[in-house]
């Protein structure tokens, strides 16, 4: 049905407001026999918070989550909820008591159930009339209301993630988990559908934790972005903080595929093959010299530093170059707007710009 053409969605403004709660980790270690899926993670999401939990797969992201939900109990620590333990060596509330909504990656709609019934399902405090009710607002709210007595082996995979979406949000919950809830969609979808979603969060105020491996995901939805690895926290902070000044080489790398050029640094600069760069944070010694992509200027040849254009290609926006530069062991990657006239095997000045060049010990990598 909306395999060819976006959704349409219901009015802005109308999805209900949620009194949104704090969400605190304390110290959260997750063991598995002597494997650490969790090492001592502290966190606080604030009211009406979005967050993103980033990072690889097995990093501890879904863990932290199911902890969150009451799904798993931490081997030591505290989750707290407006400063009252949830899951400690004190209390443990069961999942259906902590007002947290739910939204998986596989949707996990009853097969069995109508659309509406799946979404009167986490409505079992209200009266069945009032249930009703509040279920079609949420299917209004996602642009599905009619398709309230439908079931879901009929619904695209777009269509039943907006389902999911209303099933959660209906009880209106002070905190809502989402994992991967828009990994299975193609990219046009997913895009129109995340920032729809992100409007429904907005309106409820919901306290949002979601976990995603997509850096530009989490940057299109976060207040604050949550960068994890090997179960631990490495950086967080907002998209832009963590792009410009990563903490280290694996949050940089992260957040963009760039050009790596062995440097040596004497007397806070950096000296490489493609130039000389301040790096004042640095002690003398190995250096890693990373170049963003988008960073590298064309010029004409016998300007800047030399190199020869070993291939392009054409990807909408921008062309991407490979060029072979002296001294470097892998062809410079650039992705320039508009290279008029440019062919491969072409010799070309490149410019580098500062801005977007980052800087760290090669024992960092």
């Amino acid at each position: 049905r909306d395999r060819f053409r976006l959704p349409r969605w219901g009015q802005r403004g109308t999805a209900g407001a949620s009194i949104p709660a704090q969400l605190s980790f304390e110290t959260i270690v997750q063991a598995y026999g002597s494997q650490r899926a969790l090492d001592g993670v502290s966190l606080s999401v604030e009211p009406g918070e979005i967050v993103c939990l980033l990072g690889h797969s097995g990093c501890g992201k879904t863990t932290l989550l199911r902890i969150a939900a009451g799904v798993e109990a931490p081997t030591s620590g505290r989750v707290l909820m407006d400063g009252l333990e949830v899951s400690g060596p004190k209390a443990f509330v069961e999942p259906e008591r902590r007002g947290i909504g739910l939204m998986f990656q596989d949707y996990a709609l009853f097969p069995h159930m109508t659309i509406l019934q799946n979404v009167m399902f986490g409505l079992k405090d209200l009266s069945a009339a009032e249930a009703d009710v509040a279920a079609h607002r949420a299917l209004s709210r996602v642009g599905l209301d009619h398709l309230a007595n439908e079931y879901p082996h009929t619904l695209s995979g777009g269509e039943q993630q907006r389902v999911a979406l209303a099933r959660s949000i209906a009880p209106r919950p002070g905190v809502l988990l989402m994992d991967e809830p828009f990994s299975n969609l193609d990219r046009r979808m997913r895009d129109a559908i995340r920032d729809e979603t992100v409007a429904i969060l907005r309106e409820t105020g919901a306290t949002t934790i979601l976990v995603t491996h997509d850096q530009e995901e989490a940057m299109r939805i976060a207040d604050r972005i949550i960068l994890m690895r090997s179960g631990a926290i490495i950086q967080e902070g907002e998209a832009e903080e963590i792009y410009r000044r990563p903490a280290n080489l694996f949050a940089a790398r992260f957040f963009c595929d760039f050009n790596e050029i062995e440097g040596v640094v004497r007397n806070r600069q950096v000296t490489c093959p493609v130039g000389v760069f301040p790096a004042p944070h640095l002690a003398d010694g190995p250096a890693i010299v990373c170049v963003r992509p988008q960073g590298l200027r064309l010029k004409p040849a016998g300007f800047c530093l030399p190199g020869r254009i070993v291939s392009r290609r054409f990807l909408g926006e921008v062309d991407l170059l490979l060029i072979d530069v002296q001294g470097v062991d892998r062809p410079l990657q650039a992705r320039i707007h508009d290279p008029a006239g440019v062919k491969e095997g072409q010799d070309v000045g490149i410019e580098v710009g500062p801005k977007d060049v980052l800087v760290f010990a090669a024992s960092d990598a």
